[in-house]
């Protein structure tokens, strides 16, 4: 118990038979379920795990899998337990031993004492993150976090690749599982979804920890491309469900007229401009002008829409 609170920890695992064991090891008394979900492993973790349930069966409990779902998958089967079993807090700590368990009281506390339904890590705090983290890692989740921000709506949320959460019963009620991303990007649908829910969302330094040698199958830099059409889809559909369907708010048309703008006749008028340029060795002044009205007029609405966005989501984060 925690502040009066039943806490789960989550504990997705795929092949983590070297770490699995601090892991549950260094897990501190006060947690009073820790929930392994084995992602289909095909080391010694299952056996492991195995192991320390049979010594403290009614706290270490394993949920395997029968198929890969991905780290998604793994955490949505953690959550619907706790959900199911009433538990206040559900925590996520990855089975890389790679999150500090001395930053857990001061991510629990947020969401334990009812002051939000969501905490999140983010180890871009920290003074000395820029020398702990990978460089590639570092600017990578710094890049996605900006995409982030944008479509969920918490601007004073950063690092939304961190994984090392809490999230509150009433989040877990709300939220269905079934439909939250499975693999890759679980943070950031997360995040949305939250925001459609109007849950109050926090961000707690905690400390990176990156072991010599380790490395990740994840490369920040490489998936840009990906997330961005990931993070566009999950930012149309906080548009259509927040600003639509729930509510309304005029920010939308700010939002489609910057996108008809910049998206559409920006770019028609720019190939003019160069078609003409290149045929007649001249430089046409009207198109030009409109370009340069275009864009600008374009950013502008840009620029208000995020604003309205901003002010409208303050109170949740």
């Amino acid at each position: 118990m925690f502040l009066d609170k039943q806490i789960g920890v989550v504990v997705p695992c795929f092949n983590e038979e070297k770490y699995i064991n601090q892991v549950i090891d260094t897990m501190p008394e006060f947690i009073d379920y820790i929930l392994v979900v084995d992602d289909k492993s095909s080391d010694r973790t299952v056996e492991i795990v195995k192991k320390y349930s049979t010594e403290q069966p009614d706290r270490i409990i394993l949920l395997p899998h029968s198929v890969n779902q991905g780290v998604g998958g793994a955490i949505a089967t953690g959550y619907v337990w706790c959900r199911d079993h009433n538990v206040d807090v559900a925590v996520v700590m990855a089975g890389d031993a790679q999150m500090d368990p001395a930053d857990l009281p001061a991510l629990i506390t947020p969401v334990a004492d009812g002051s939000y339904d969501y905490s999140k890590g983010n180890r871009l705090f920290t003074g000395d993150s820029w020398n702990k983290i990978p460089r590639i890692r570092y600017l990578g989740n710094s890049a996605l976090s900006l995409l982030t921000k944008m479509a969920s709506g918490y601007w004073r949320v950063a690092d939304s690749q961190c994984g090392y959460t809490a999230i509150n019963l009433r989040a877990l009620k709300k939220v269905n599982w079934d439909h939250m991303y499975r693999r890759f990007g679980q943070p950031n649908d997360l995040l949305v979804r939250l925001n459609i829910q109007n849950m109050r969302v926090c961000d707690i330094p905690v400390t990176p920890v990156y072991y010599p040698g380790a490395e990740s199958g994840i490369k920040p830099l490489r998936m840009i491309p990906w997330f961005s059409i990931f993070i566009f889809r999950l930012f149309m559909m906080r548009m259509v469900q927040r600003y639509i369907i729930r509510d309304f708010h005029p920010l939308v048309f700010f939002y489609a007229f910057s996108a008809f703008l910049l998206g559409i006749i920006g770019p028609i008028l720019t190939v003019r401009f160069f078609v003409v340029w290149f045929i007649e060795q001249l430089v046409p002044p009207i198109t030009t002008m409109a370009i340069i009205f275009i864009m600008i007029t374009g950013i502008q609405f840009l620029l208000f829409a995020m604003w309205f966005d901003m002010q409208y989501n303050t109170e949740l984060s």
